[in-house]
């Protein structure tokens, strides 16, 4: 093997200077995160939701399917029941206790599919980092949609009707929409229930 001393080793470094200084004049690929965020994908999995019915009351059903499909073991539920003076719930029992492990949650989505009251969705939410490892672990309080105009914080009796499939066909109705004003009214109890 011979060596050949005539080639000038000085074209290399300067190709990998070049190379840097052509970089400085194209477009910036990086993202400022935390002054511009940028939207996520429609069905992105982020942050759970526990729902609530139109008058306020809790989706939750406390049946525990949700901690069932988990491959993570990450959901802790437990049920309670309901009684007339203190009712969270339409049904018989509710969540009394809820909480997601974030620190062992895969964001899989079997949760929000074996739920049988869509009372757990995800949300867009992605910023859960967070410097305390007991703050990942949220609550029910932390989980739970906030109350909108009309409703009530539970506990309280049900609102939309005097039995439980009554409120259930009430709660679940669609909204009646005025086509000439393209405005959505929430079904009232004159409006006819649709199954």
């Amino acid at each position: 093997m011979t060596r050949r001393s005539d080639v000038p080793i000085l074209p290399k470094p300067l190709a990998g200077f070049g190379l840097t200084f052509a970089q400085m004049f194209k477009k910036v690929t990086t993202e400022k995160y935390p002054e511009d965020k940028r939207p996520t994908a429609p069905r992105y999995h982020g942050r759970h939701v526990l729902n609530r019915h139109p008058d306020g009351l809790e989706k939750c059903v406390g049946c525990e399917l949700c901690a069932w499909a988990c491959p993570a073991d990450a959901i802790y539920v437990e049920g309670g029941w309901n009684t007339e003076e203190a009712r969270y719930s339409p049904g018989e029992r509710y969540g009394a206790i809820y909480q997601i492990n974030y620190l062992r949650c895969i964001f899989c989505g079997l949760c929000i599919e074996a739920c049988p009251t869509r009372s757990l969705t995800m949300s867009n939410d992605y910023e859960l980092a967070n410097d305390n490892r007991q703050n990942l672990i949220y609550t029910k309080e932390q989980l739970m949609a906030p109350l909108l105009p009309g409703m009530e914080q539970p506990p309280h009796p049900m609102r939309l009707g005097e039995t439980e499939q009554d409120y259930y066909l009430r709660a679940d109705a669609p909204a009646e929409v005025d086509v000439a004003t393209q405005s959505v009214d929430a079904p009232n109890e004159d409006s006819e229930v649709r199954a």
